[in-house]
């Protein structure tokens, strides 16, 4: 295996981290200087030069054994109870039990944005809600959503290996959103970064059906401007937001009318 370090600053963050995963990155760590990323091959980085990359050979590490060693079970919210799949740990009364396989997927709950979005969920899901967990990573939301009672999720991946946990669990396909059919979700979340967000604004509002909502998170304080921008420019009205620290979950609503509007002129 071999361990890249790049520095690089936080704006560049998201577009790195993309370039990185097209690289075939393993697994990629945020470090105090930049980012940190695992490779079973050595990988190309000639075009990379700019961000100072220092290459070495690592250790295969295990990371699943890793998480074996540290990773217990959660409290997340008013009502979910994570835990990894190895332990039998009951739910404690009133909690929603997920159980969660790390492996190389992003969503173990123990980010301050995955944690946004399972409250976030508590608060919005419905019985029968359809609701689309766009960039699933280990597909703990989609299964807190189910777990809510919505009455059909699906969710979606670029990463083949985060499609792979996933589906252990929740029907989720390999791609974007742009493969979903319009106006099929009542509720989408998207944990993922404020420039795939800004990316993906229109395929939001095509995918909402009528008063639907979106529950956009995986970006700092900084980035919120940015983020409504977009989102505003494909029609969705802000509908609050939460922080935890630096980090931020905002939620859009595309109302009926809105709605009608934008169907008159396409």
């Amino acid at each position: 295996m071999w361990r890249l370090e790049l520095r690089c600053s936080p704006q560049e963050t998201d577009f790195l981290i993309a370039d990185l995963w097209d690289l075939g990155a393993g697994g990629i760590e945020e470090t105090g200087e930049g980012l940190r990323a695992f490779f079973e091959q050595r990988p190309d980085v000639t075009g990379l030069a700019r961000y100072r990359p220092a290459l070495a050979p690592e250790l295969m590490r295990d990371w699943v054994a890793e998480a074996r060693e540290v990773w217990q079970p959660a409290l997340v919210g008013a009502r979910f109870f994570l835990v990894p799949e190895w332990r039998d740990d009951p739910a404690p009364a009133g909690r929603l039990r997920i159980e969660i396989n790390p492996g190389l997927a992003f969503g173990t709950g123990a980010h301050q944005t995955t944690r946004l979005c399972l409250e976030a969920l508590e608060r919005r899901v419905r019985p029968g809600m359809a609701v689309l967990d766009v960039g699933a990573g280990s597909g703990i939301l989609a299964q807190a959503a189910r777990l809510l009672g919505a009455g059909r999720v699906a969710a979606c991946d670029l990463d083949p290996d985060a499609v792979q946990i996933a589906r252990q669990s929740i029907p989720c396909f390999e791609g974007s959103i742009d493969a979903v059919r319009s106006a099929s979700a009542d509720l989408i979340v998207a944990n993922i970064s404020a420039a795939a967000i800004r990316q993906l604004a229109f395929d939001f509002r095509r995918c909402l059906g009528p008063d639907g909502r979106l529950l956009a998170s995986g970006f700092e304080a900084g980035e919120c401007p940015e983020v409504d921008l977009s989102l505003a420019a494909a029609g969705l009205k802000p509908a609050g937001g939460h922080g935890e620290g630096k980090w931020r979950l905002l939620e859009y609503l595309l109302h009926r009318n809105d709605l009608d509007v934008f169907s008159s002129q396409v």
